[in-house]
């Protein structure tokens, strides 16, 4: 005769193993391909098309709606999910009319602007708003034009905070404006 309790704890010992991955709410890579070749108009592999598939061993919860698939930008497209806050980037096979803008292009891209930051300048780190706006002094670890954002240091032992340069030669904090 066997105890109740071994006849009853094979079972219950099987609900308590993980769930595959499909069961526990994961997004299906491959019918995220499907969808990215469908907004795209071409497969995997062809011009226009993504370079590879999506990374298997990405592991995305599952979007309550459908995933917003962005325009083409700078070679990839960016597939989100608004209300779960993920996002991936997937990079393009370059079509032929990528191709032939790029052989157009000139040969030397623009000159950059000459520096006004220097690697090692102390510079006045600001936060402008249209009411106030707050200073210190900090040190660029970076080059930097007008334009560029620079990492720079308040205190040698701070964490670097990113900033954009200015015509000036100050430094603005992002998000202030």
């Amino acid at each position: 005769m066997v105890p109740i309790f071994r006849r009853f704890a094979l079972p219950f010992a099987m609900l308590a193993l993980p769930l595959p991955a499909v069961a526990q709410g994961f997004e299906n890579l491959e019918m995220l391909d499907n969808r990215v070749a469908a907004a795209l108009g071409a497969n995997i592999g062809e011009p226009g098309g993504a370079t590879t598939p999506i990374d298997r061993r990405l592991r995305l919860q599952a979007c309550p709606q459908p995933v917003d698939i962005a325009e083409p930008i700078a070679g990839a497209i960016a597939v989100r999910c608004v209300p779960l806050g993920w996002r991936i980037r997937v990079s393009l096979v370059p079509s032929a009319e990528t191709r032939q803008v790029a052989a157009n292009a000139p040969a030397h891209p623009q000159a950059r602007p000459e520096p006004v930051v220097r690697r090692g300048d102390q510079i006045e780190l600001v936060a402008m708003t249209s009411s106030f706006s707050v200073s210190t002094m900090a040190v660029a670890e970076q080059d930097g034009a007008p334009g560029d954002r620079i990492r720079v240091r308040t205190e040698r032992r701070a964490a670097p905070v990113i900033g954009q340069v200015l015509s000036d030669g100050r430094v603005a904090l992002p998000g202030f404006n």
